[in-house]
């Protein structure tokens, strides 16, 4: 699944501390424990770091998932959406141990405060239902919140691109026809060019490879209902 994370340019001391992490794996040790040291500075920086390290080398982080799922209780929100975007870099070939990060992500994904750390989270979550039917059908209820929510907001163009690539991955069936039911009105007459053509282009996609005749919305359910409902994989 491609994953543009739309990041600013390496400092010159996250290049230094990169560098001195291919030198002695050591580093990496020191750089994970500081992800939940006293300082918030220090968190940030680390986070900044672990996610350049995921863009390049994702398996040396690997081992480490357990102390990043963690770091997602972190009160900043930088910490979160740095460790959020390297666990998207880590979805593809670890979707069974990033699904521990779930809690944490959608936690994330309705941040009152911060835009940049719900784009991550909805990232995140997009790639990991991709992955795998049952998967798709347990974050599909609060992608579909998150697009409601976010629907006229600046970060909403980048979460069609996220949704693109969620549509081209394993999903379920009636997940497709859910995703296919919301994005109609604007995939048929949406405003602004780009979003009714980013809608239309997902929409397409999704009729054409699951063979669907008048999709329909997700219908509204209850938190019982939910509960109930069976998951193939977490």
């Amino acid at each position: 699944m491609a994953i543009s994370t739309n990041e600013p340019e390496a400092t010159t001391a996250e290049f230094e501390k990169l560098g001195e992490i291919e030198r002695d794996k050591a580093a990496l040790d020191a750089l994970v424990e500081d992800l939940s040291c006293s300082s918030r500075r220090r968190r940030q920086f680390s986070a900044r770091v672990i996610a350049l390290l995921a863009e390049r080398d994702p398996e040396l982080l690997a081992p480490r998932i357990p102390d990043l799922v963690d770091a997602l209780y972190r009160p900043e929100a930088q910490t979160r959406w740095e460790i959020l975007d390297a666990l998207t870099f880590l979805v593809d070939d670890h979707a069974k141990e990033v699904g521990a990060a779930y809690e944490g992500a959608e936690a994330a994904l309705f941040d009152e405060l911060s835009a940049t750390l719900r784009l991550s989270a909805f990232r995140m979550l997009c790639a990991w239902g991709a992955t795998e039917r049952g998967r798709s059908k347990k974050v599909w209820p609060i992608i579909d919140e998150a697009i409601q929510c976010y629907h006229g907001d600046l970060e909403y163009r980048e979460m069609l691109g996220c949704l693109h690539a969620f549509a081209q991955g394993k999903i379920a069936g009636d997940v497709a026809e859910e995703l296919a039911g919301r994005l109609q009105f604007d995939a048929e007459g949406g405003k602004g060019t780009y979003l009714k053509a980013r809608s239309s282009e997902i929409y397409n996609i999704l009729v054409k490879r699951f063979k669907l005749d008048a999709p329909k919305k997700r219908a509204r359910v209850t938190k019982s209902d939910e509960a109930d409902e069976e998951d193939e994989e977490e």
